[in-house]
């Protein structure tokens, strides 16, 4: 979820409040681009970067078995700096396959209501692909977030202080929730991937953060990750990704570790 990084809302000036919570994904977002309005904002973004815009679905593209293991990356996102190239993320329906046990158990592992019905977890797999398709966000990523912010559970919870996060990926000023709600339809799981992949009027989606990411490579993911967590401006002063200014330092890591396998397996995060 996130956490509103103060000095980015006032560069910007804006209102923010701070949102953070364990075990949901920590992550700080600044309310508005510079000079750009709140309510201007697009909530039908799509990846316009065609060298990392995923154009056709495929789930089972992508490796087929992974490990559970956890690796501290640093660095600016690129494969110099050793993170994780593209070709060594698992395909989607590996990915689902190794994260499903755990978004059964995630409502109840995590106290927030009763576990995911197993209409409401198939749900969450078919709204990630409808809203890859709409976004051109590659759905791996999708996956990975929704693990990172809500472990999968329809009901997490909305954190808020100034600012909502609700939703499985824990969107800014989303609409989808399915917090208290003892069913959840299939539209509130849509517009919960929806809010998160695209993006809301108020914040930013993951389609968005790719393009502002300015880089045709696999590092285009990492750090949209990075402002997703951390604020638009959050790469002004530093390419690190683990940088731990105003930010979750091991956010960006966390997600390129979940593309490759990582489920349960002690991290290896270390604040830089």
């Amino acid at each position: 979820m996130r956490f509103t990084q103060i000095i980015n809302v006032i560069a910007a000036g804006s209102l923010a409040g701070i949102a953070a919570a364990v075990p949901m994904g920590t992550r700080t977002l600044d309310v508005a681009k510079r000079g750009v309005a709140l309510g201007s904002r697009a909530t039908n973004a799509v990846v316009t970067n065609s060298a990392v815009a995923v154009k056709t679905i495929n789930d089972s593209t992508g490796k087929s078995s992974g490990t559970d293991s956890y690796t501290m990356y640093t660095g600016d996102g690129s494969t110099q700096d050793g993170w994780p190239a593209k070709s060594d993320w698992l395909s989607f329906d590996e990915l689902w396959k190794v994260n499903k046990a755990s978004i059964s158990e995630s409502c109840s592992n995590n106290g927030w209501g009763a576990d995911n019905s197993a209409t409401e977890t198939q749900d969450i797999y078919d709204a990630i692909n409808e809203v890859a398709k709409e976004s051109e966000v590659d759905h791996r990523l999708i996956l990975a977030v929704v693990m990172q912010e809500s472990k999968g559970c329809v009901r997490v919870p909305t954190t808020a202080n100034s600012v909502s996060n609700p939703g499985l990926m824990q969107s800014y000023e989303g609409t989808g929730t399915c917090y208290g709600k003892s069913t959840c339809p299939k539209s509130e799981i849509v517009q919960m991937i929806r809010d998160g992949a695209v993006g809301t009027a108020s914040g930013d989606g993951y389609a968005t953060l790719i393009n502002l990411a300015k880089s045709n490579t696999v590092a285009a993911y990492y750090k949209s990750a990075r402002l997703y967590n951390s604020g638009i401006n959050s790469l002004e002063s530093s390419d690190n990704l683990s940088s731990s200014s105003g930010a979750t330092s091991c956010y960006a890591s966390d997600v390129a570790n979940r593309l490759t396998g990582w489920v349960t397996a002690a991290t290896k995060c270390t604040s830089s």
